[in-house]
């Protein structure tokens, strides 16, 4: 059919050896002080890049935070007209964000980066958190502190396609894989992991032939 969507399937390997090839760059680069995952799509990344981080660099209490932004799945209280076309905020960082993330350098992680909307959504209100917080702080403080606290960005997968939202220029960004658009199976949407994993070894078999 014309209409049907391609998909692709990843397995949890393709994911770990993704990140294993980026960490060395995001560690001599950023070198994170505070992984900030979105749900749900980002806690495996991070816990993985976690252990590649501490392995690679000095940094041994590296830590994850965790956000939960919906896109495309319904949530309680969200309406038909919001799924897709608005981020709705089920989970954050709590009353004390700003102070966990000021001076800090802060990476970001999901798995794809589809729209970019749910990127450009964390990013602007974590920036609101730090803002919020400086103002509870000595003026003479603040643009230390301001200039201190930076943000990245790390995606598995970036999908080659025109974005409905923009990052800041000066935000650090890094991706384990540009990837056309086609529908991503991620292994922890899968209830049988076995079958995913044999569907994914088609995939990847059609992708070398191609």
């Amino acid at each position: 059919m014309a209409n049907e969507v391609e998909h692709f399937h990843v397995t949890y390997n393709d994911i770990h050896n993704l990140i294993r090839k980026c960490t060395p760059k995001i560690g001599a680069e950023f070198n994170p002080d505070l992984l900030v995952a979105i749900g749900g799509g980002g806690f495996f990344p991070a816990r993985v890049m976690r252990t590649f981080l501490r392995g690679s660099t000095e940094n041994k209490t590296l830590q994850i935070q965790a956000i939960g932004l919906s896109l495309y799945e319904p949530v309680e209280g969200a309406t038909e007209e919001q799924i897709g076309q608005e981020v709705i905020r089920t989970q954050w960082l709590g009353a004390d964000a700003g102070k966990m993330l000021v001076g800090k350098r802060v990476l970001i992680v999901d798995e794809v980066d589809d729209t970019r909307k749910t990127l450009h959504y964390a990013l602007s209100e974590l920036k609101k958190d730090v803002e919020a917080e400086l103002l509870t702080r000595p003026e003479s403080e603040r643009d230390t502190l301001r200039a201190a606290t930076k943000f990245g960005i790390f995606v598995v997968h970036n999908k080659k396609k025109p974005k409905l939202a923009e990052l800041p220029k000066d935000t650090p960004y890094y991706a384990g894989e540009d990837v056309d658009d086609v529908w991503l199976d991620y292994p922890w949407e899968s209830t049988n992991i076995e079958e995913h994993d044999k569907l994914a070894a088609l995939d990847h078999s059609k992708k070398t032939v191609s």
